[in-house]
């Protein structure tokens, strides 16, 4: 089956990278999936030109149901859908938004009366957790198509040539002592509702209190113009330290050095960076918002957090009671190896795309 699948693909970020896993996992079942950036496009024609094109696309897929799902709507083969996060944490606030996910969502129905063929079957929505499934049902008219729920796949994997003494030097930090420092690691690209910014004055504050607490931040560099801001701000800004991208194997091994990685997001789907810091054994501090709290249990898989100044207070729990860092790190690579299976992940992308022939 050749499919197109349609995905924001800014480079190194989560989107990215779950798209392109997402692909693996279709193309090692024998079909062919091309994948493609959804900002390629400007209209559901250009798409749908696209797939009629000889040889034709038998089925496609989009991640994000407005910025890559909205393009779907003139196309005439099966398609399956998977709900981002920002879709439906912050883009059904958006009526006009609303409207086109809905749609999205009733597309097989509208296809079913010029397509006497169809079957409602032959479209799917995922979601990554219970509560966004629950969240789409909510604002959405989601009974025309069941809603799965699969939560991403995780795989670590760190690169041997990586040093962390070089890693913290060109970010900026100084220190006669790499190995005291304890390193926050928050891992996000630069755009508004990662909100970057959220933590900065306060881990000043606390950096000036003791100098070996830094806060450095790395990612992809999305939003031109909140880019500028952030950078201004963070030149600034003493203990705090913007890191340049780094490949994933890289970016893993700096996780794996940190002391504790951290999300400050205002919306979170599915936090990848979270789960990949489980995984290696590292501590999480995340803000406590319901994509987060969704995989991060409070004292057990991680620690929550709802101001900067309680970012502040559970860090310094972090630092001083290691029966708390022990348990934390230990049920949360645990909770990954048992709900974020890859070969589960595979098996049913697998299972859903069949459905689409």
């Amino acid at each position: 089956m050749k499919l197109l699948f349609l995905a924001c693909l800014s480079p190194k970020t989560g989107n990215h990278t779950t798209a392109e896993r997402i692909r693996s996992h279709i193309e090692s079942a024998g079909h062919t999936c091309e994948l493609r950036d959804a900002a390629e496009f400007q209209s559901p024609a250009e798409v749908a030109n696209l797939v009629s094109q000889n040889p034709p696309f038998e089925g496609a897929l989009a991640i994000h149901l407005f910025r890559a799902g909205r393009l779907l709507l003139d196309i005439q083969v099966p398609f399956g859908v998977i709900f981002g996060g920002t879709d439906i944490n912050e883009d059904v606030k958006v009526q006009q938004k609303l409207v086109v996910m809905e749609q999205v969502l009733l597309k097989a129905r509208g296809l079913m009366q010029t397509s006497p063929s169809w079957s409602v079957s032959r479209k799917f929505a995922v979601a990554f957790t219970d509560k966004l499934k629950e969240e789409a049902e909510l604002f959405l008219l989601s009974q025309s198509s069941k809603i799965y729920v699969q939560p991403q796949g995780i795989q670590t994997e760190v690169t041997e040539k990586f040093c962390w003494a070089e890693f913290l030097r060109s970010s900026g930090v100084s220190s006669q002592h790499v190995d005291e420092l304890r390193v926050f690691l928050l891992v996000c690209g630069l755009r508004r509702v990662k909100d970057p910014l959220y933590l900065v004055e306060v881990f000043s504050e606390w950096h000036c209190e003791n100098p070996l607490n830094v806060l450095v931040i790395i990612g992809p560099k999305i939003d031109p113009v909140f880019t500028e801001e952030f950078e201004a701000v963070v030149k600034r800004t003493a203990g705090v330290f913007l890191a340049q991208e780094r490949s994933q194997q890289e970016l893993h091994a700096a996780m794996k050095r940190c002391f504790a990685v951290v999300n400050s997001s205002v919306s979170e789907g599915m936090s990848a960076a979270i789960l990949e810091a489980m995984d290696l054994g590292v501590p999480v501090l995340a803000r406590d918002i319901p994509g987060n709290a969704a995989v991060v249990q409070h004292e057990f898989t991680g620690l929550l957090y709802s101001s900067p100044q309680e970012f502040v207070h559970q860090s310094q729990r972090l630092l001083s009671d290691h029966e708390l860092r022990e348990r934390v790190v230990r049920n949360g690579k645990r909770y990954v190896e048992q709900h974020h299976s890859l070969k589960q992940e595979r098996e049913t992308y697998q299972r859903l795309v069949d459905t689409l022939h």
